[in-house]
């Protein structure tokens, strides 16, 4: 590296803000940026671009990188990485052909995605810069992703087709690519690269192969934001044009209930942690609903405002964010007492949001 390049990089470093341990990131849609918080003071640390049209974000399991989705509706194809310890974005991901990028989960070592204007789902691999799997979903709107821990399940959500998709691996069957996707052989944790023994298509023999089963379960008209229990065992999917709630069994992959929750214009739903009680925000009102998973009652509508987007739980349990878009703030609400405690500027349109441990 020039000197000039060396004495740029030293500069950038000493200019970025001392992050705490814990971050709270935060999209403004119309200021394409990303605000690093601090989640005890609530002081904005940070600003970063986000590139254009942010809708989510996900952080590094080490808390050192931040991936966003440029969604425009489809009229964008990239992926932002921030670098969260310089502050400053890293690189670009154009992901060509696979456009409308939006929801985001980051997995083994990888950021897994949805491309709704494509109807697929694949996932990015920091490491080598590399777009290293994509898989079709056949449905119209692909808009939300969740992904095991273990990689052998991905959960969509599928909008416009009033559907959840449920992909499982499974042995066996043609494969889909060198060793049929991540975490198969040649291709994803645990496997050896192509050419190696028990790789497909190299020279070593073929080894066991790999497949994806994907089943499509009807849910309301507009499903769009849905959870994952955290024991693991329920979804509940959030239906904005029908303003239900469906309650699937994640063994069975069936919908074993269907909630009238009047929450026409949802957006996003999320469990809190201890998994008692489920949020749901709507753009279309002006109140959070909260409802207990036990008893599938409605307990409360929190007023925040004109409407809301992202959610998200603090990880112990003390407090949910809440974006808050058309009003240009989030909003924290006390898990216990269930009211909002104070107001947060992130910039105009706040939407997605995520932690950022780092570690």
């Amino acid at each position: 590296m020039s000197p000039r390049l060396l004495l740029a990089a030293g500069f950038a470093a000493l200019c970025a803000t001392a992050l705490p341990a814990q971050n709270l990131l935060v999209l403004s849609k119309t200021d394409t940026t990303l605000s690093i918080v601090d989640p005890l003071t609530l002081k904005v640390l940070a600003r970063v671009p986000s590139g254009p049209d942010p809708h989510e974000i996900e952080a590094s399991t080490d808390g050192k990188l931040a991936f966003i989705s440029n969604y425009g509706g489809g009229a964008y194809n990239t992926i932002t990485v921030v670098d969260l310890v310089a502050q400053k974005v890293l690189r670009t991901v154009d992901l060509g052909a696979l456009r409308g990028p939006h929801g985001l989960m980051f997995a083994g070592g990888k950021i897994w995605f949805t491309a709704e204007a494509a109807k697929v789902i694949g996932s990015y691999d920091p490491a080598t810069n590399q777009v290293d799997w994509v898989l079709g979903t056949g449905q119209n709107r692909t808009h939300m992703i969740w992904v095991s821990a273990d990689l052998k399940r991905i959960v969509t959500s599928n909008v416009s087709s009033a559907t959840l998709t449920f992909i499982d691996k499974t042995a066996g069957g043609g494969g889909r690519g060198p060793g049929g996707g991540p975490g198969g052989p040649g291709r994803g944790p645990g496997g050896p690269p192509p050419g190696a023994p028990g790789a497909r298509g190299g020279g070593g023999g073929r080894g066991p192969q790999v497949d994806w089963e994907e089943t499509i379960v009807p849910v309301g008209r507009g499903a769009e934001g849905f959870d994952v229990s955290p024991d693991g065992k329920e979804l509940w999917a959030a239906n904005a044009q029908d303003g239900t709630l469906s309650i699937l069994d994640m063994a069975s992959k069936k919908v074993t209930q269907t909630l009238t929750a009047n929450v026409s214009g949802a957006n996003r739903l999320k469990f809190t942690p201890d998994g008692k009680r489920v949020f749901v925000s709507t753009l279309n009102g002006p109140d959070v609903a909260v409802f207990d998973t036990a008893t599938r009652a409605e307990i409360k509508r929190i007023p925040v405002g004109k409407g809301a987007a992202g959610i998200l739980m603090q990880p112990d349990g003390a407090r949910a964010f809440v974006a808050c878009t058309p009003d240009d703030y989030v909003v924290t609400i006390d898990l216990k007492t269930l009211a909002v405690t104070t107001h947060l500027d992130a910039g105009k349109q706040p939407d997605g949001m995520a932690w950022a441990v780092r570690r």
